[in-house]
């Protein structure tokens, strides 16, 4: 592992032509843009969490048969300052910064005020997605940045808080036929509530890139079940007609948080898991912007990652990347990741392994039905909800695979009855080695594989001819730990599963965590 998270990342800011194995379809058009932590070492500071480290983005564009490379930080102010300082400045979730020893006394007090209610970074490492017609680098709070798709140069800082009172929001939106972007966000204590907010984004012509916040809408609002301990989440669904929100016992407590600066305590500290408690399914009607008057609920449980959510027979169905507890994030201190390998293996086998999970909520349900009795109508699926004594359905899942995670789908079947998933294959814990194709209809499975790589999320792109679900090609971006073999942009034939071609390059690659395929189309409208 030290190989993977020993070092900070060089940045190749100017297009190098990647060196091309087997064949680049022709058809494939446009640019693969993903984002992580590229830098945990600044001066003599080290973030404690790989999740802290610096925004890296890299992209691969292609044109033709050939692919171009490049990566560049993002310039956020969090960036400069650090940097200007030569130390770690801006705190992030993992890693509190505190002042200099040597500021006075009126520069300690302001920073130590400043961090009761605070004021998060704008370090934004874990996602790019689309607002309007712009694309934004995301992390999980109100803070965005506007990036140059074709550049990477990174343009204005958003606070979606001056448009929306939220102060955390997802890196993880949905986007609608409309191009209309939803997103999940979280309002703390504002007007004496803590609540969680469901928010649309309308699309806009590009002359007005600031239009689609100004014109933005909370779609709906639920108050969180304690007023103090808002359910962390990092993701959720969306069928045609519904949103679905986990509120799950992983739940940040905001008076410890306000006190953690004084502490000596990070951000992540905050974070409890209560096991004893139950997962709340909220479920919201898009078309009539509330949340059904049934409630649901399941055991206690951890998600990061919604895959996809459609509808049934009078049935929300929706399939989930489940945990047992929340290890996964304890396992990404840089202090564990930079074990030798077998260590690493050891440790990683207490991480709870994932599992796909799918639930099956009934859209109608019965007064008159008897207590304890399964009122699931679905055929096929061992899933289950049971009525009980206080109104409330209890949910149980299908597991479908186990030890898959970052999914993705052919996003045209989002909200969609759908077949297939792709995803990472988890051997060591909690680091993918093998990129996968589920099948749900028939529960088989394919992989590649390939000694001493390290494969990235896989991004789903469809044939320009498509007929069916999997007609297209897999975008991998593969780490390789062998000396004697260059990072490579792995394509895949999504439906055989068999390597299409591999763009090499030879440049200090990082892990990424999630990403985007934008469309040549896509971004010759944008100019």
């Amino acid at each position: 592992m030290q190989s993977l998270f020993g070092e900070n990342k060089r940045e190749t800011p100017e297009a190098i032509k990647a060196e091309i194995q087997g064949e680049i379809p022709k058809w494939l058009h446009g640019t693969l843009i993903r984002n992580g932590p590229g830098m945990h070492k600044i001066g003599e500071s080290i973030y404690n969490h790989w999740f802290d480290g610096l925004a890296l983005l890299h992209s691969f564009t292609f044109q033709n048969g050939e692919v171009f490379y490049r990566s560049k930080y993002l310039q956020s102010d969090t960036y400069k300052k650090n940097i200007e300082a030569n130390r770690i400045v801006v705190s992030e979730f993992g890693t509190m910064a505190y002042p200099d020893p040597c500021k006075n006394i009126f520069s300690k007090a302001f920073s130590y005020l400043t961090h009761v209610i605070p004021d998060f970074t704008d370090n934004c490492l874990i996602n790019i997605i689309k607002y309007g017609e712009n694309y934004y680098a995301s992390s999980e709070v109100n803070y965005i940045r506007r990036i140059d798709p074709r550049t990477l140069e990174t343009l204005e800082k958003v606070d979606q808080a001056d448009y929306v009172p939220l102060n955390l929001a997802t890196a993880h939106p949905h986007y609608d036929e409309h191009g209309n972007t939803y997103n999940i966000g979280t309002s703390i204590v504002e007007k004496g509530r803590t609540k969680y907010l469901i928010v649309k984004v309308p699309t806009v012509k590009p002359d007005d890139k600031n239009a689609c916040f100004k014109n933005c809408e909370i779609f709906c609002s639920i108050p969180c079940r304690s007023l103090l301990s808002p359910s962390y989440y990092h993701s959720f669904g969306m069928s045609e007609n519904y949103i679905i929100l986990l509120e799950q016992p992983f739940k940040l407590d905001i008076l410890k948080m306000a006190t953690a600066y004084f502490k000596g305590a990070n951000w992540s500290s905050c974070l409890g898991w209560h096991p004893k408690e139950k997962t709340y399914i909220h479920i919201i009607d898009r078309r009539t912007k509330a949340a059904l008057p049934t409630k649901f609920y399941t055991d206690a449980l951890v998600v990061y990652h919604h895959v996809n959510a459609y509808e049934e027979n009078n049935h929300l169905i929706f399939d989930i990347i489940a945990y047992e507890d929340n290890s996964l994030y304890e396992m990404f201190y840089l202090a564990n990741m930079k074990l030798v390998d077998n260590e690493f293996e050891m440790k990683g086998k207490n991480v709870t392994l994932p599992h796909c999970k799918r639930f099956v909520i009934p859209l109608d349900v019965d007064e008159k039905i008897d207590l304890d009795t399964n009122i699931v109508r679905v055929h096929g699926t061992t899933a289950r909800a049971l009525k009980q004594q206080d109104g409330y359905v209890y949910c149980t899942p299908e597991v479908l695979f186990t030890g898959i995670e970052l999914p993705r789908i052919n996003y045209d079947y989002n909200g969609k009855m759908y077949r297939y998933i792709y995803a990472s294959k988890v051997l060591w814990q909690p680091i993918p080695t093998k990129i996968i194709k589920c099948d749900i209809l028939t529960r088989s499975c394919l992989e590649w594989e390939e000694e001493h790589c390290w494969p990235a999320e896989p991004v789903f792109v469809k044939a320009p001819d498509a007929k069916d679900e999997d007609d297209g090609v897999l975008l991998s971006c593969i780490v390789s730990t062998d000396a004697k073999k260059s990072s490579f942009l792995l394509v895949l034939d999504a439906k055989t599963f068999k390597e299409v071609g591999r763009a090499s390059v030879s440049v200090d690659m990082h892990l990424d965590l999630h990403g985007i395929f934008i469309p040549e189309t896509e971004l010759s409208a944008n100019i």
